[in-house]
């Protein structure tokens, strides 16, 4: 699935923009992967499966993110 990702946002939020592509702010800043887990932690909520199953593929230093569900 692809994401779109805002770090250091005013508020936190999940838009489900189409069946594989989201678009997601988080609090946290790009720093020390601090929002790449945050949005990792929030996916699995979202697919309600356990954290370690979400993983990010490509773009970990991009806004632009590819991950998999397993």
């Amino acid at each position: 699935m692809h994401c779109k990702v805002v770090a250091s946002a005013r508020r936190e939020s999940f838009k489900v923009k189409s069946e594989d592509h989201f678009e997601i702010s988080v609090r946290e800043k790009a720093e020390r992967n601090m929002a790449n887990n945050r949005v990792i932690s929030l996916v699995a909520e979202h697919f309600k499966v356990p954290v370690n199953k979400v993983r990010i593929i490509n773009g970990h230093k991009h806004p632009s993110k590819l991950l998999v569900v397993d």
